[in-house]
């Protein structure tokens, strides 16, 4: 096939591409704008558009078809050019789905917790050698690109984003995949730019549940009000798998879990990451995996990147950095890092940065996130509210959204940073938490602060 990509940049669209050029297709693409690690690596497979920009001569009749990324808007000149000649337009997750529509179909959603789920589900099967295709959005260990596609993989794994497909497509992403197996990890409220009222947000995951094929398999976690109610209210004629916490235990910084074999350590922490192994482990039974391999590979399993990845460790402190952006994450991430660490000061650090956690209105979700932390830090730019055309934020509205007095906010990244890097880290633990990166914060010398 020949394809031409519009946004080629992006984040899930350049390892599409990829993907498709390492499967034998001939791949175009044109973006404005394309930033690292994507620039680096669309150059050196080819594939980096000689100049930015949208050019409509570069849309023919010879194109088999055009993916379409997010990041475009709906006149785009590209994208007006192809829809004047005709040429079929997939969104992102319809061409994913035409990619494995003879394939077993085994996707992960929820609002949190599919990102860990997908990458715990894959390194189990990577190491047992069993060969599927996939796609994740994150870089895993082990793994070249974030998504992989063949013609002979039985199974397609997929995380499933309930965000739009396309500018002309504004159907949630996994509504699109008509899975054979799925999971269901969490419902909290997101996105509120695209859904507006909680309630408008959960039909979504009912839509979801009841897309999957009759007789489809759904593994969903019953210790979450709104999944469990959303999966057994669905009347579709699926199979229904509820999972929970197993039961665990802390023992000198390190969690060990319960198993037919006895006590096991694991790598990685957290109530909310315990509840994704056990949904994890479901997924990779229905894939044909039993509990004693599931075991065997989930041990040396490390995490996720950007979620509670370690960055920086001595004998006394420890830095953590943490994709957490919702109110419901930045809860579940805090408090596994003060369980794990119970006897040090956790100084929990968050930015605000997304369209939902700068609205006024959506600040209130975060009441009680930070509460588990020892000191609770908030950093947000009001430039990127100006960009973002939104309602001025105060430090005030925040203060009284997260409803804690001591709080400490900060609005300039010299002044974050001078913070960070005046702390004595003795007997702590350092948790960002930030789907940005708090003003252009180099993360790598953060490793400075625990010479």
């Amino acid at each position: 096939m020949n394809l031409h990509f519009i946004a080629i940049g992006g984040s899930a669209m350049h390892n599409l591409a990829l993907a498709l050029l390492q499967k034998g297709y001939q791949i175009t693409g044109s973006d404005d704008t394309i930033f690292e690690p994507s620039k680096s690596r669309l150059e050196k497979k080819g594939l980096l558009p000689k100049e930015f920009g949208w050019f409509p001569e570069k849309i023919t009749k010879d194109l088999d078809a055009i993916v379409l990324g997010m990041h475009a808007k709906a006149d785009n000149p590209e994208l007006l050019k192809a829809k004047e000649l005709g040429v079929k337009i997939y969104s992102y997750p319809e061409f994913l789905y035409e990619q494995s529509k003879d394939k077993t179909r085994v996707v992960i959603g929820g609002s949190h917790g599919k990102t860990t789920i997908t990458s715990m589900i894959l390194h189990v099967l990577n190491y047992h050698e069993i060969e599927v295709d996939y796609m994740v959005g994150a870089q895993l260990e082990g793994f070249d690109t974030m998504v992989h596609l063949t013609s002979e993989n039985e199974f397609m794994v997929l995380e499933g984003d309930e965000y739009l497909s396309s500018p002309i497509d504004l159907r949630p992403k996994f509504h699109l995949y008509k899975p054979n197996i799925a999971l269901l990890s969490g419902i909290a409220w997101d996105h509120i730019n695209v859904f507006p009222t909680f309630e408008n947000y959960v039909a979504q995951f009912s839509i979801f549940t009841d897309s999957l094929i009759n007789g489809g398999i759904m593994v969903y976690n019953e210790e979450d009000v709104e999944v469990k109610k959303v999966v057994e209210n669905s009347e579709s004629p699926i199979k229904k798998y509820p999972y929970k916490t197993p039961d665990y235990k802390i023992i000198n910084g390190t969690t060990f879990i319960e198993t037919a074999e006895g006590e096991m350590p694991l790598d990685f922490f957290g109530k909310h990451n315990l509840q994704n192994m056990a949904g994890a482990k479901w997924i990779c039974q229905h894939m044909g995996v039993g509990e004693d391999d599931f075991y065997e590979a989930i041990a040396s399993f490390k995490g996720a990147s950007k979620r509670l990845e370690k960055i920086a460790e001595n004998d006394d402190a420890v830095v953590f950095k943490d994709f957490a952006h919702s109110p419901s994450k930045v809860k579940a991430t805090t408090t596994a890092v003060k369980n794990q660490y119970a006897e040090r000061k956790v100084i929990a650090c968050l930015e605000l940065h997304t369209y939902s956690s700068l609205n006024a209105e959506f600040l209130k979700e975060y009441e009680g996130a930070l509460d588990k932390a020892d000191v609770a830090v908030v950093f947000y730019s009001p430039h990127a509210v100006e960009i973002k055309k939104m309602k001025e934020v105060s430090a005030n509205q925040i203060k009284t959204a997260f409803n804690r007095e001591d709080i400490i906010i900060y609005t300039k990244p010299e002044e974050f940073r001078s913070y960070l890097f005046n702390q004595n880290l003795e007997n702590s633990a350092l948790l960002l938490m930030s789907s940005g990166d708090y003003g252009g914060l180099d993360f790598k010398k953060l490793k400075e602060l625990l010479k």
